[in-house]
C-alpha cells in the first residue's frame, strides 16, 4: 500500500511559479512510475505529467510543455512538479498519481493523494 500527499499549491499571479510535492508513505515506491493530473471545476480530471522509475523518462500534456517539469528523488520517496511561466488556466486541483507498472497518460493509476489547490489570477 502506498499513501501519497501532495503539498506546495497557492495562489499566485500569473508568470510566477511553484513547485508541487508528492511525498509517499507506507513503501517505497522508486520502481512505481508516478504522474500529476489535475482537475479544474466542472472540467474532466486530465494529464499533466508523468515521469518512470527504470531511466525517469518524462512524459507532458502539450498544454505545460516547456513551463513545467517533473522530477523524482527517489531516496526521499518524493516527485515534484516544477511550475513556470503558469496561467490562469492552469488553476486546478493538481492530484499525484501511482501506479506499480510503467506510466500511461489517462487516470488508470492504483494510488491516489486528495490533491492540492493550485490558484492563478491573471
Amino acid at each position: 500500500q502506498v499513501q501519497l500527499v501532495e503539498s506546495g499549491g497557492g495562489l499566485v499571479q500569473a508568470g510566477d511559479s511553484l513547485r508541487l510535492s508528492c511525498a509517499a508513505s507506507g513503501r517505497s515506491f522508486s520502481s512505481y512510475g508516478v504522474a500529476w493530473f489535475r482537475q479544474a471545476p466542472g472540467k474532466e480530471r486530465e494529464f499533466v505529467a508523468a515521469i518512470s522509475w527504470i531511466i525517469s523518462s518524462t512524459y507532458y500534456a502539450d498544454s505545460v510543455k516547456g513551463r513545467f517539469t517533473i522530477s523524482r528523488d527517489n531516496a526521499k520517496n518524493t516527485v515534484y512538479l516544477q511550475m513556470n511561466s503558469l496561467k490562469p488556466e492552469d488553476t486546478a486541483v493538481y492530484y499525484c498519481a501511482a501506479r506499480p507498472t510503467g506510466v500511461v497518460t489517462t487516470t488508470a493509476y492504483t494510488y491516489w493523494g486528495q490533491g492540492t489547490q493550485v490558484t492563478v489570477s491573471s
